[in-house]
């Protein structure tokens, strides 16, 4: 019984020691994989100034398209001062308008052109009569009177022709040009503000930028924000990431461009992603000198974009091979 006992032992002795050599001795398989997560880059959707949220028209994991209402705020202040700033534009363009009817137009011109021509012909006869009378005054023929009545016709058509001299001027008179300037000017800032006030009324609400899910929701409706303060995460598939980290030694490997595989507990098969992005530097230097050993601790973060469409939930951990074909082929 005790020799039985002792073959026993000594053939578990061996079996133990062969398992142990052989786990020891065995050749090392090859690790191609490394260990990554799925990343995604949010879009942060603020409003430019603050206020209370009126409407949230989209919840967490919501779909939505570009330009598709996210959430409104109050704007009853900014409703008012587009009125006011429309009121003000109407009541430029009325005193413009003023302005332009007041000054002669061109028709009124020629007329007052016309009667200036009459009267210079009216003066040229008194001027002719005045002459007249003033011989014969001289020569004492004509009675004073007669030379005085004569005198006061030339001055009175002078006159005439001064005042329609007077009426041509005020008609184009440059200050009258001068005041349409400036209610041109001033039509221009008003309509300048209305644009202004139809901005900050119109960016009362925030829409999607590009067709997204949202991730995530902070705040509600009739919750209060601060301006650039983000309400919800858009994330758009185009922004999903694949980082991961590789060592040292097998940096050279990858190359910017290139494809790699995807694989994780619940994933498709088949998944692929390109590499967009490979660090420049390590994430972790150890403080002594190199060797070959301590090569290996040298790990650089490297980035890839998923090229099957597949929506990976954001941290998943995933493992990335490295493979030699073509996305597709």
């Amino acid at each position: 019984m005790k020799r039985r006992l002792a073959i026993a032992t000594l053939a578990v002795l061996l079996l133990a020691g062969g398992a142990s050599a052989w786990f020891l001795l065995r050749p090392q398989a090859s690790d191609t994989g490394f260990q990554g997560y799925v990343e995604g880059y949010l879009i942060f959707m603020a409003p430019e100034d603050g206020g209370r949220i009126e409407q949230l028209a989209v919840d967490s994991a919501d779909r939505v398209t570009q330009g598709q209402l996210l959430f409104r705020l109050e704007s009853s202040m900014q409703i008012a001062q587009r009125n006011e700033a429309e009121a003000r534009l109407h009541q430029a363009r009325a005193q413009l308008a003023d302005l332009q009817t007041a000054l002669q137009r061109p028709e009124q011109i020629a007329i007052l052109k016309a009667q200036e021509g009459r009267a210079q012909a009216q003066l040229s006869l008194s001027q002719a009569e005045l002459d007249r009378q003033h011989t014969l005054f001289e020569r004492g023929i004509a009675s004073k009177a007669q030379f005085d009545q004569a005198r006061t016709a030339f001055e009175r058509d002078k006159a005439a022709v001064e005042e329609a001299q007077r009426q041509i001027e005020a008609g184009q008179i440059t200050g009258r040009t001068a005041e349409i300037r400036a209610a041109e000017a001033s039509v221009q800032a008003a309509e300048a503000a209305l644009r202004q006030a139809e901005t900050r009324l119109a960016r009362r609400q925030v829409v999607a930028p590009a067709a997204a899910q949202v991730q995530d929701v902070y705040f509600r409706a009739g919750e209060t924000v601060s301006a650039s303060q983000p309400v919800l995460a858009l994330l758009p598939p185009e922004n999903r990431r694949i980082r991961f980290y590789v060592p040292e030694p097998r940096l050279s490997t990858l190359a910017l461009g290139t494809f790699v595989g995807l694989s994780c507990d619940s994933c498709p098969t088949r998944l692929q992603a390109r590499i967009s992005f490979i660090a420049r530097e390590a994430e972790f230097t150890p403080p002594i000198v190199f060797s070959e050993e301590e090569r290996a601790k040298l790990v650089f973060r490297v980035e890839a974009r998923p090229v099957d469409g597949a929506e990976l939930p954001i941290g998943l951990p995933v493992t990335v091979t490295p493979i030699e074909t073509e996305a597709g082929s």
